[in-house]
């Protein structure tokens, strides 16, 4: 069974920086990508990042320059490093991969920035 672990997160305020982990539990033969959403109240989960197999790397417009995905190969973990935060980045973070051709999601972290 496979299972994505998020970790990290917390608060900061307006223009520092956070780390947040996903890693890949369980037997993970084929892990096509990694990618992170977030939702905040009242809004529909949105896509934020996310890195393949390949190593391309794509971001949505409202992180570009300030968000990175990076992975960790021999502890199968990712890694989302957000830069510069600002308060509308509060929300719910979601790992969701595509892992053996299926999809999964973790639980989801929160991040609070303050101004």
């Amino acid at each position: 069974q496979v299972q994505l672990v998020e970790s990290g997160g917390g608060s900061a305020q307006a223009g520092g920086s956070l780390r947040i982990s996903c890693a890949v539990a369980g037997s993970a033969d084929n892990i096509d990508y990694i990618a992170w959403y977030r939702q905040s109240p009242g809004k529909r989960r949105e896509f934020v990042a996310s890195l393949n197999s390949g190593g391309v790397s794509n971001r949505a417009d409202s992180v570009q320059g300030r968000f990175t995905v990076s992975r960790d190969n021999t502890e199968n973990t990712w890694y989302l490093q957000m830069n510069n935060l600002k308060t509308d980045d509060t929300a719910v973070y979601y790992c969701n991969g595509r892992i053996d051709a299926t999809q999964y999601w973790g639980r989801g972290i929160q991040v609070t920035v303050s101004s």
